[in-house]
């Protein structure tokens, strides 16, 4: 079953195109990164998803339309924005009440527990926390909501990178299972990278990329070649060339004609490519494909 499914979406403000005829689908169970630089419209998909606001095209979230249906999608919905907004005037005790007592699927015992691994104490005021003090209650108290779907937005921003680790470790021991799924927009592409069982990447409101993981490993490779290979490397075509320590680092795409994998491990040493340097070289291909269609166009 999808746990989201969108065909035709399109969200535009004036004559800024957010979201340009965008066709998605996660199935339940999944965890997807939703990567794309500033001003690529993943706030917008996630508001959208959220029923945050309207669109055209369809838009199905848990088999409900998030603008018409919001009231009843929210029970089932968590978000994490990347800004945590609390009172400033509200003691951490006093959160932790609100929350048992307007929502019906928040588990106390399970908010504690993520509360323990802080030094945040239940007497202080938001006031009184550290940025990171206050993301850290945040996540607690939307992690401990027994939701279908958990959407997060920048999730640790402010965080130190022991808590950040912590997080995540906590997304898979203690959150995820077969009936949640778990949507995460953020820029910290190297944290998620073995977490994500899904990755989008989108840039002008457009799905450039839409693959499972598997996919992605099987899909691309990367080449440290050797010098004297590197003519032979680059005759084969690769997506993306970059240079690490002295050496060329050539990325290919294996479903292309003129290349395999046993050709690559010939030419040097092969590995899979991290999410950041696949980014860098879908949207440098983006960039350099629009560059020449502005030249021919202009010839």
């Amino acid at each position: 079953m999808a746990c989201i499914e969108a065909h035709g979406l399109r969200k535009a403000f004036g004559a800024t195109i957010a979201l340009d005829n965008v066709n998605l689908r996660v199935a339940e169970g999944r965890i997807v990164g939703l990567i794309g630089p500033n001003g690529a419209g993943k706030t917008t998909a996630l508001n959208a998803i959220l029923g945050l606001t309207p669109y055209q095209g369809e838009l199905r979230v848990l088999g409900r339309d998030p603008w018409t249906e919001r009231d009843q999608l929210m029970r089932d919905v968590s978000f994490i924005a990347d800004v945590a907004v609390l009172p400033r005037w509200l003691r951490v005790s006093q959160a932790l009440d609100y929350v048992a007592g307007v929502h019906p699927r928040f588990n106390r015992v399970k908010a504690e527990s993520f509360l323990a691994k802080t030094t945040i104490r239940r007497a202080s005021k938001v006031r009184e926390l550290s940025k990171g003090m206050v993301t850290q209650l945040h996540l607690a108290l939307v992690m401990a909501i027994d939701a279908r779907l958990l959407v997060l937005d920048e999730p640790t921003l402010g965080l130190d990178i022991l808590y950040r680790k912590q997080f995540y470790d906590s997304l898979l021991n203690d959150y995820l299972d077969r009936s949640r799924t778990i949507v995460v927009a953020t820029h910290h592409v190297e944290e998620v990278q073995d977490v994500l069982t899904d990755l989008i990447f989108i840039n002008r409101g457009r799905i450039v990329l839409d693959y499972s993981m598997e996919e992605v490993e099987s899909r691309y490779l990367e080449v440290m070649v050797h010098p004297e290979q590197l003519a032979a490397a680059r005759a084969l075509k690769p997506i993306h060339e970059r240079q690490v320590f002295g050496r060329s680092v050539l990325l290919f795409d294996l479903t292309s004609d003129h290349v395999d994998r046993s050709q690559l491990a010939a030419l040097g040493d092969v590995r899979m490519p991290s999410i950041a340097d696949l980014f860098v070289a879908v949207m440098g291909n983006m960039a350099g494909n629009q560059a020449g269609q502005a030249q021919g166009e202009a010839r």
